[in-house]
Protein backbone atom coordinates (compact mmCIF):
# COMPACT_ATOMS: atom_id res chain seq x y z
CA UNK A 1 0.00 0.00 0.00
CA UNK A 2 2.84 2.49 0.73
CA UNK A 3 4.60 1.86 -2.09
CA UNK A 4 1.98 2.23 -4.45
CA UNK A 5 1.08 5.57 -2.61
CA UNK A 6 5.07 6.49 -2.43
CA UNK A 7 4.39 6.35 -7.02
CA UNK A 8 1.67 8.35 -6.80
CA UNK A 9 3.07 11.12 -5.04
CA UNK A 10 6.13 11.12 -7.27
CA UNK A 11 3.43 12.46 -9.52
CA UNK A 12 2.11 15.30 -7.19
CA UNK A 13 4.68 16.48 -5.59
CA UNK A 14 6.70 17.35 -9.27
CA UNK A 15 3.39 16.50 -11.40
CA UNK A 16 4.04 14.66 -14.76
CA UNK A 17 1.97 16.57 -17.85
CA UNK A 18 0.17 13.05 -18.53
CA UNK A 19 -1.27 13.40 -22.03
CA UNK A 20 -3.13 11.11 -23.66
CA UNK A 21 -6.23 10.99 -25.95
CA UNK A 22 -8.78 13.31 -26.37
CA UNK A 23 -12.17 13.50 -27.86
CA UNK A 24 -11.29 13.94 -31.28
CA UNK A 25 -8.49 15.61 -33.36
CA UNK A 26 -7.15 18.87 -34.80
CA UNK A 27 -5.72 19.16 -38.29
CA UNK A 28 -2.72 21.70 -38.34
CA UNK A 29 -2.08 23.74 -41.53
CA UNK A 30 0.42 21.48 -43.65
CA UNK A 31 -2.31 18.79 -43.33
CA UNK A 32 0.80 16.40 -42.80
CA UNK A 33 0.39 13.31 -41.53
CA UNK A 34 2.99 12.49 -38.79
CA UNK A 35 4.73 10.12 -40.50
CA UNK A 36 6.03 12.80 -43.15
CA UNK A 37 5.23 16.02 -41.21
CA UNK A 38 7.44 18.80 -41.96
CA UNK A 39 7.97 19.95 -37.94
CA UNK A 40 9.80 23.37 -39.19
CA UNK A 41 6.12 24.77 -40.41
CA UNK A 42 4.30 26.99 -38.58
CA UNK A 43 1.85 25.53 -35.85
CA UNK A 44 -2.46 26.11 -36.09
CA UNK A 45 -5.18 24.71 -35.64
CA UNK A 46 -6.27 22.81 -32.99
CA UNK A 47 -3.79 20.02 -30.92
CA UNK A 48 -5.46 17.54 -28.72
CA UNK A 49 -3.58 16.31 -25.44
CA UNK A 50 -4.94 12.88 -23.89
CA UNK A 51 -4.74 13.21 -20.00
CA UNK A 52 -3.10 15.98 -18.53
CA UNK A 53 -3.92 14.58 -14.84
CA UNK A 54 -3.63 16.91 -11.69
CA UNK A 55 -1.79 19.90 -12.77
CA UNK A 56 -0.57 21.60 -9.54
CA UNK A 57 1.86 25.02 -10.02
CA UNK A 58 4.48 23.61 -11.68
CA UNK A 59 1.82 21.87 -14.74
CA UNK A 60 0.06 25.42 -14.69
CA UNK A 61 2.52 26.97 -15.48
CA UNK A 62 4.20 25.12 -17.92
CA UNK A 63 1.04 24.68 -19.62
CA UNK A 64 0.65 28.46 -20.04
CA UNK A 65 3.95 28.70 -20.93
CA UNK A 66 3.64 25.81 -24.23
CA UNK A 67 0.30 27.42 -25.18
CA UNK A 68 1.57 31.19 -25.33
CA UNK A 69 4.47 29.78 -27.44
CA UNK A 70 1.70 28.44 -29.46
CA UNK A 71 0.31 31.60 -30.70
CA UNK A 72 -3.00 31.05 -33.06
CA UNK A 73 -2.80 27.37 -31.88
CA UNK A 74 -5.54 26.08 -29.64
CA UNK A 75 -4.40 23.65 -27.26
CA UNK A 76 -6.97 21.11 -25.83
CA UNK A 77 -6.15 18.93 -22.66
CA UNK A 78 -8.40 16.17 -22.03
CA UNK A 79 -7.59 15.66 -18.21
CA UNK A 80 -7.39 12.04 -17.47
CA UNK A 81 -4.93 10.02 -16.40
CA UNK A 82 -3.15 7.66 -19.53
CA UNK A 83 -4.46 4.20 -19.56
CA UNK A 84 -2.59 1.40 -22.02
CA UNK A 85 -5.88 -0.68 -22.86
CA UNK A 86 -7.70 2.58 -23.50
CA UNK A 87 -5.03 4.08 -25.85
CA UNK A 88 -4.65 1.28 -28.08
CA UNK A 89 -8.58 0.89 -28.27
CA UNK A 90 -8.58 4.34 -28.99
CA UNK A 91 -6.18 4.26 -32.09
CA UNK A 92 -7.73 1.43 -33.46
CA UNK A 93 -11.00 2.76 -33.28
CA UNK A 94 -9.74 6.68 -35.18
CA UNK A 95 -9.88 8.12 -32.11
CA UNK A 96 -6.24 9.63 -32.24
CA UNK A 97 -5.00 12.13 -30.15
CA UNK A 98 -1.98 14.70 -31.54
CA UNK A 99 -0.04 14.05 -28.17
CA UNK A 100 0.37 11.95 -25.82
CA UNK A 101 2.06 11.92 -22.40
CA UNK A 102 3.38 7.86 -20.92
CA UNK A 103 5.99 6.44 -18.85
CA UNK A 104 8.79 6.31 -20.61
CA UNK A 105 8.64 2.09 -20.17
CA UNK A 106 6.10 2.60 -22.56
CA UNK A 107 7.47 4.10 -25.51
CA UNK A 108 9.24 1.08 -27.04
CA UNK A 109 6.03 -0.88 -26.68
CA UNK A 110 4.31 1.33 -29.13
CA UNK A 111 8.04 2.31 -30.79
CA UNK A 112 7.89 -1.54 -31.94
CA UNK A 113 4.20 -1.56 -33.05
CA UNK A 114 4.30 1.26 -35.15
CA UNK A 115 1.71 3.12 -33.16
CA UNK A 116 3.79 6.14 -33.01
CA UNK A 117 6.50 7.96 -34.70
CA UNK A 118 10.20 8.65 -34.16
CA UNK A 119 10.74 12.55 -33.26
CA UNK A 120 14.46 12.81 -34.43
CA UNK A 121 12.88 15.14 -37.49
CA UNK A 122 10.81 16.72 -34.53
CA UNK A 123 13.81 17.46 -32.58
CA UNK A 124 16.22 18.73 -35.62
CA UNK A 125 13.35 20.80 -37.27
CA UNK A 126 13.27 22.91 -34.51
CA UNK A 127 16.88 23.37 -34.07
CA UNK A 128 17.10 21.57 -30.72
CA UNK A 129 19.64 18.43 -29.86
CA UNK A 130 18.63 16.03 -27.37
CA UNK A 131 21.74 15.16 -26.29
CA UNK A 132 22.86 18.45 -24.80
CA UNK A 133 18.78 19.32 -24.16
CA UNK A 134 18.56 16.48 -21.72
CA UNK A 135 20.50 14.17 -19.28
CA UNK A 136 22.00 11.08 -21.75
CA UNK A 137 20.26 8.68 -19.26
CA UNK A 138 16.61 10.49 -20.02
CA UNK A 139 17.16 10.06 -23.47
CA UNK A 140 18.06 6.78 -23.46
CA UNK A 141 15.10 5.68 -21.99
CA UNK A 142 13.44 6.53 -25.05
CA UNK A 143 15.61 5.46 -27.73
CA UNK A 144 15.20 2.32 -29.78
CA UNK A 145 17.12 0.83 -32.64
CA UNK A 146 19.02 3.75 -33.10
CA UNK A 147 15.99 6.68 -33.18
CA UNK A 148 14.75 8.62 -30.32
CA UNK A 149 10.68 8.30 -30.16
CA UNK A 150 9.84 10.88 -27.06
CA UNK A 151 10.18 14.12 -25.61
CA UNK A 152 10.84 13.21 -22.13
CA UNK A 153 10.82 15.16 -18.81
CA UNK A 154 10.94 14.91 -15.49
CA UNK A 155 14.26 13.14 -13.83
CA UNK A 156 13.50 12.79 -9.62
CA UNK A 157 17.02 10.06 -8.91
CA UNK A 158 16.68 8.02 -6.01
CA UNK A 159 19.86 7.99 -2.87
CA UNK A 160 19.91 6.93 0.58
CA UNK A 161 18.14 9.60 2.88
CA UNK A 162 19.53 9.01 6.44
CA UNK A 163 17.86 8.96 9.86
CA UNK A 164 21.20 10.79 12.26
CA UNK A 165 19.06 10.14 15.42
CA UNK A 166 19.02 6.13 14.78
CA UNK A 167 22.15 6.52 13.13
CA UNK A 168 24.00 7.98 16.34
CA UNK A 169 22.54 5.87 18.96
CA UNK A 170 23.25 2.49 17.24
CA UNK A 171 26.80 4.25 16.60
CA UNK A 172 26.77 4.23 13.06
CA UNK A 173 28.10 7.06 10.45
CA UNK A 174 27.39 8.26 7.13
CA UNK A 175 29.95 6.29 5.63
CA UNK A 176 29.15 3.38 6.34
CA UNK A 177 25.92 3.21 4.57
CA UNK A 178 27.49 2.00 1.18
CA UNK A 179 25.97 -0.38 -1.15
CA UNK A 180 30.13 -1.20 -2.61
CA UNK A 181 30.86 -2.50 0.87
CA UNK A 182 28.27 -5.41 1.75
CA UNK A 183 29.88 -6.29 5.00
CA UNK A 184 29.74 -2.73 5.96
CA UNK A 185 26.69 -1.87 5.44
CA UNK A 186 24.84 -5.39 6.74
CA UNK A 187 26.81 -4.70 10.16
CA UNK A 188 25.74 -1.37 10.18
CA UNK A 189 22.22 -2.26 9.51
CA UNK A 190 22.23 -5.12 12.31
CA UNK A 191 23.34 -2.61 15.06
CA UNK A 192 20.61 -0.10 13.82
CA UNK A 193 17.88 -3.17 13.77
CA UNK A 194 14.96 -3.47 16.51
CA UNK A 195 12.42 -5.52 17.62
CA UNK A 196 9.83 -6.59 19.71
CA UNK A 197 8.48 -9.90 19.95
CA UNK A 198 10.07 -10.65 16.58
CA UNK A 199 8.43 -7.53 14.87
CA UNK A 200 10.37 -4.98 13.96
CA UNK A 201 10.15 -1.51 15.53
CA UNK A 202 13.37 0.15 13.85
CA UNK A 203 14.77 -1.13 10.61
CA UNK A 204 18.62 -0.50 9.93
CA UNK A 205 17.91 0.17 5.99
CA UNK A 206 14.40 0.03 4.29
CA UNK A 207 15.83 -0.47 0.92
CA UNK A 208 12.22 -0.27 -1.02
CA UNK A 209 13.60 -3.65 -2.83
CA UNK A 210 10.77 -3.81 -5.16
CA UNK A 211 9.61 0.37 -5.15
CA UNK A 212 13.70 1.21 -6.36
CA UNK A 213 14.22 -1.99 -8.28
CA UNK A 214 15.74 -0.77 -10.72
CA UNK A 215 18.44 1.09 -8.55
CA UNK A 216 19.28 -2.25 -7.28
CA UNK A 217 19.90 -4.03 -10.13
CA UNK A 218 21.46 -1.55 -12.64
CA UNK A 219 23.06 -0.09 -9.08
CA UNK A 220 25.00 -3.09 -8.52
CA UNK A 221 26.01 -4.43 -12.25
CA UNK A 222 22.95 -6.07 -13.33
CA UNK A 223 21.57 -5.80 -16.87
CA UNK A 224 18.02 -5.73 -18.03
CA UNK A 225 17.68 -4.91 -21.34
CA UNK A 226 19.87 -5.52 -24.56
CA UNK A 227 20.82 -3.36 -27.49
CA UNK A 228 17.99 -4.57 -29.44
CA UNK A 229 15.03 -4.49 -26.82
CA UNK A 230 14.81 -8.16 -25.84
CA UNK A 231 14.74 -8.76 -22.16
CA UNK A 232 18.30 -9.93 -20.40
CA UNK A 233 16.60 -10.89 -16.83
CA UNK A 234 18.38 -14.23 -16.71
CA UNK A 235 21.84 -12.17 -17.01
CA UNK A 236 24.30 -13.95 -14.39
CA UNK A 237 24.84 -9.99 -13.01
CA UNK A 238 21.57 -9.79 -11.70
CA UNK A 239 21.70 -12.65 -9.55
CA UNK A 240 24.43 -10.46 -6.74
CA UNK A 241 21.95 -7.79 -6.30
CA UNK A 242 18.86 -9.94 -5.66
CA UNK A 243 21.10 -11.87 -3.32
CA UNK A 244 22.29 -8.83 -1.73
CA UNK A 245 19.14 -7.80 -0.95
CA UNK A 246 17.82 -10.89 0.29
CA UNK A 247 20.49 -10.50 3.00
CA UNK A 248 19.25 -7.17 3.83
CA UNK A 249 16.05 -8.49 4.31
CA UNK A 250 16.79 -11.55 6.40
CA UNK A 251 18.94 -9.30 8.44
CA UNK A 252 16.22 -7.66 9.92
CA UNK A 253 13.48 -10.11 10.29
CA UNK A 254 12.91 -11.41 6.94
CA UNK A 255 10.63 -9.78 3.92
CA UNK A 256 7.12 -10.54 5.13
CA UNK A 257 7.94 -9.10 8.63
CA UNK A 258 9.69 -5.99 6.96
CA UNK A 259 6.70 -5.51 3.76
CA UNK A 260 3.91 -5.94 6.96
CA UNK A 261 5.97 -2.84 8.91
CA UNK A 262 6.61 -0.55 6.56
CA UNK A 263 3.29 -0.68 4.83
CA UNK A 264 2.05 0.64 8.63
CA UNK A 265 4.67 3.83 7.77
CA UNK A 266 2.35 7.08 8.00
CA UNK A 267 4.82 7.57 4.71
CA UNK A 268 3.11 11.46 3.96
CA UNK A 269 1.87 12.16 7.63
CA UNK A 270 3.01 14.09 10.66
CA UNK A 271 3.95 10.33 12.22
CA UNK A 272 5.99 9.18 9.27
CA UNK A 273 8.52 6.68 9.79
CA UNK A 274 11.53 9.75 10.39
CA UNK A 275 9.37 11.51 13.19
CA UNK A 276 8.89 7.91 14.80
CA UNK A 277 12.61 6.47 13.80
CA UNK A 278 11.28 3.56 12.30
CA UNK A 279 14.10 3.45 10.09
CA UNK A 280 17.97 4.55 10.03
CA UNK A 281 18.30 4.78 6.49
CA UNK A 282 15.98 4.77 3.30
CA UNK A 283 15.68 4.91 -0.26
CA UNK A 284 13.96 7.64 -1.22
CA UNK A 285 13.45 9.33 -4.73
CA UNK A 286 14.12 12.73 -4.77
CA UNK A 287 10.85 14.45 -4.45
CA UNK A 288 10.15 12.72 -0.80
CA UNK A 289 12.30 15.64 1.45
CA UNK A 290 8.99 17.78 0.35
CA UNK A 291 6.87 15.32 2.39
CA UNK A 292 9.63 15.77 5.44
CA UNK A 293 10.00 20.01 4.70
CA UNK A 294 7.71 20.17 7.28
CA UNK A 295 8.89 17.94 10.36
CA UNK A 296 12.22 19.69 10.01
CA UNK A 297 12.53 20.88 13.35
CA UNK A 298 11.73 16.97 14.76
CA UNK A 299 14.22 15.01 12.72
CA UNK A 300 17.89 14.67 11.92
CA UNK A 301 18.90 13.95 8.37
CA UNK A 302 21.50 13.52 6.36
CA UNK A 303 22.06 11.37 2.95
CA UNK A 304 24.46 9.31 0.80
CA UNK A 305 24.38 7.92 -3.01
CA UNK A 306 23.89 4.76 -4.17
CA UNK A 307 27.17 3.41 -4.96
CA UNK A 308 28.41 0.95 -7.84
CA UNK A 309 30.57 -2.21 -7.14
CA UNK A 310 33.49 0.36 -7.59
CA UNK A 311 32.20 2.86 -4.90
CA UNK A 312 30.92 5.58 -7.22
CA UNK A 313 27.95 7.09 -6.96
CA UNK A 314 24.82 5.98 -9.05
CA UNK A 315 21.08 6.56 -9.82
CA UNK A 316 18.77 5.45 -12.39
CA UNK A 317 16.53 7.78 -14.72
CA UNK A 318 12.98 7.60 -15.17
CA UNK A 319 10.07 9.30 -15.61
CA UNK A 320 7.21 10.29 -18.81
CA UNK A 321 7.46 11.01 -22.07
CA UNK A 322 5.42 13.14 -24.84
CA UNK A 323 4.98 10.55 -28.07
CA UNK A 324 3.08 11.52 -31.49
CA UNK A 325 0.74 8.57 -32.45
CA UNK A 326 1.47 7.82 -36.00
CA UNK A 327 -2.25 8.77 -37.28
CA UNK A 328 -2.07 11.98 -35.05
CA UNK A 329 -3.98 14.63 -37.22
CA UNK A 330 -1.73 17.57 -36.21
CA UNK A 331 1.86 16.55 -35.41
CA UNK A 332 3.30 19.81 -36.37
CA UNK A 333 1.25 21.26 -33.29
CA UNK A 334 2.04 18.04 -31.32
CA UNK A 335 6.21 18.65 -31.75
CA UNK A 336 6.15 22.19 -30.91
CA UNK A 337 3.84 22.09 -27.62
CA UNK A 338 5.60 19.12 -26.57
CA UNK A 339 9.28 21.10 -27.34
CA UNK A 340 8.14 24.12 -25.55
CA UNK A 341 6.75 22.47 -22.42
CA UNK A 342 10.01 21.15 -21.84
CA UNK A 343 12.14 24.47 -22.70
CA UNK A 344 14.05 26.46 -20.44
CA UNK A 345 11.64 28.97 -20.06
CA UNK A 346 8.62 26.64 -19.19
CA UNK A 347 10.90 25.19 -16.40
CA UNK A 348 11.94 28.86 -15.45
CA UNK A 349 7.89 29.69 -15.03
CA UNK A 350 7.19 26.72 -13.25
CA UNK A 351 10.21 27.49 -10.41
CA UNK A 352 8.84 30.75 -10.13
CA UNK A 353 5.27 29.22 -9.50
CA UNK A 354 6.86 27.08 -6.95
CA UNK A 355 8.75 29.96 -5.40
CA UNK A 356 5.39 31.99 -5.16
CA UNK A 357 3.43 29.00 -3.69
CA UNK A 358 6.15 28.17 -1.48
CA UNK A 359 6.06 32.24 -0.20
CA UNK A 360 2.20 31.45 0.51
CA UNK A 361 2.26 28.05 2.36
CA UNK A 362 5.85 27.21 3.62
CA UNK A 363 8.15 24.90 2.99
CA UNK A 364 11.81 24.28 2.12
CA UNK A 365 12.67 24.80 -1.91
CA UNK A 366 14.45 21.53 -2.91
CA UNK A 367 14.78 22.10 -6.64
CA UNK A 368 13.05 21.22 -9.72
CA UNK A 369 14.28 17.98 -10.83
CA UNK A 370 13.20 18.31 -15.12
CA UNK A 371 15.60 16.12 -17.26
CA UNK A 372 17.21 19.18 -18.09
CA UNK A 373 20.90 19.45 -16.75
CA UNK A 374 20.88 23.28 -17.85
CA UNK A 375 17.36 23.90 -16.52
CA UNK A 376 18.23 21.71 -13.24
CA UNK A 377 21.73 24.03 -12.55
CA UNK A 378 20.11 27.56 -13.34
CA UNK A 379 17.13 26.68 -11.25
CA UNK A 380 19.12 25.95 -8.37
CA UNK A 381 21.37 28.33 -8.53
CA UNK A 382 18.16 31.20 -8.74
CA UNK A 383 16.05 29.65 -6.04
CA UNK A 384 17.68 26.75 -3.97
CA UNK A 385 19.46 29.07 -1.03
CA UNK A 386 20.59 27.50 2.25
CA UNK A 387 17.74 26.56 4.52
CA UNK A 388 19.19 27.18 8.07
CA UNK A 389 18.97 23.20 8.69
CA UNK A 390 22.20 21.48 7.78
CA UNK A 391 20.76 18.18 7.70
CA UNK A 392 18.64 19.17 4.77
CA UNK A 393 20.84 21.11 2.87
CA UNK A 394 23.06 17.78 2.96
CA UNK A 395 20.24 15.97 1.68
CA UNK A 396 19.41 18.72 -1.45
CA UNK A 397 23.01 18.71 -2.44
CA UNK A 398 23.04 14.55 -2.60
CA UNK A 399 20.35 14.47 -4.97
CA UNK A 400 21.90 16.87 -7.42
CA UNK A 401 24.92 15.36 -6.92
CA UNK A 402 23.80 11.92 -8.10
CA UNK A 403 21.69 13.27 -10.72
CA UNK A 404 24.27 13.33 -13.58
CA UNK A 405 25.13 9.65 -12.63
CA UNK A 406 21.79 8.28 -13.78
CA UNK A 407 21.88 4.81 -15.42
CA UNK A 408 19.07 3.99 -18.08
CA UNK A 409 16.50 1.16 -17.63
CA UNK A 410 16.75 0.68 -21.33
CA UNK A 411 14.42 1.03 -24.18
CA UNK A 412 12.02 -2.09 -24.65
CA UNK A 413 8.52 -3.83 -26.60
CA UNK A 414 8.42 -5.49 -23.60
CA UNK A 415 9.24 -2.51 -20.96
CA UNK A 416 6.57 -3.10 -18.44
CA UNK A 417 6.59 -6.24 -18.58
CA UNK A 418 10.16 -6.70 -17.65
CA UNK A 419 9.56 -4.18 -14.89
CA UNK A 420 6.70 -6.24 -13.68
CA UNK A 421 8.80 -9.60 -14.08
CA UNK A 422 11.61 -8.39 -12.39
CA UNK A 423 9.40 -7.38 -9.34
CA UNK A 424 8.42 -10.71 -9.29
CA UNK A 425 11.57 -12.17 -9.23
CA UNK A 426 12.78 -10.03 -6.61
CA UNK A 427 10.04 -10.73 -4.30
CA UNK A 428 9.68 -14.44 -5.12
CA UNK A 429 13.46 -14.23 -3.90
CA UNK A 430 12.93 -12.59 -0.63
CA UNK A 431 10.22 -14.55 0.06
CA UNK A 432 12.81 -17.91 -0.53
CA UNK A 433 10.52 -19.35 -2.63
CA UNK A 434 12.60 -19.70 -5.18
CA UNK A 435 16.84 -19.25 -5.45
CA UNK A 436 17.83 -15.72 -7.31
CA UNK A 437 18.37 -17.21 -10.43
CA UNK A 438 15.75 -19.55 -10.92
CA UNK A 439 13.52 -16.80 -10.15
CA UNK A 440 15.28 -14.64 -12.72
CA UNK A 441 14.64 -17.05 -15.31
CA UNK A 442 11.40 -17.56 -14.71
CA UNK A 443 11.12 -13.65 -14.99
CA UNK A 444 13.21 -13.75 -18.42
CA UNK A 445 10.34 -16.58 -19.55
CA UNK A 446 7.67 -14.51 -18.94
CA UNK A 447 9.14 -11.42 -20.26
CA UNK A 448 10.41 -12.91 -23.31
CA UNK A 449 6.62 -14.16 -24.13
CA UNK A 450 5.73 -10.32 -23.98
CA UNK A 451 8.57 -9.37 -26.27
CA UNK A 452 7.67 -11.71 -28.94
CA UNK A 453 3.97 -10.91 -28.95
CA UNK A 454 5.35 -7.27 -29.03
CA UNK A 455 7.25 -7.75 -32.07
CA UNK A 456 5.25 -9.67 -34.08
Amino acid sequence: MKRRQAVLAALTVAPALVLSAACGSGSGSSGASASNADYSGKASGTMNGWAFDNADDVGKARIAYANKQLSGTTVKLDQTPFDAQKFTTRLAGGNVPDLVQMDRQFVGTYAAQKLIVPLDKCFSDNKTDPKTEFYKSVVDDVTYKGKIWGVPQFYQPPAFINNEAVMKAAGVTDDQIDTSKPDVLLAAIKKMYKSSGGVPTTLGVDPQATGQANLWVLGLGGHLIDKDGKPTLDNPNNVYPLTFLKQITDAQGGYAKIKSFTDSFDFFGAKNQYVKNQVGTEVNAQWYPNVLGPYKDKIALGAVPFRDKSGDRVTVAGGTAFVIPTKAKNPVAACKWALAVVAFGSWKAAADARVQTLKQNGGINTGLFTGSPEADKEIRAANVKPTGNAGFDKVIAEYYAVVGTGRSFGTSPAGQAIQSNLINAITSTLQGQKSAKQALADAQSQAMRAYDSAVK
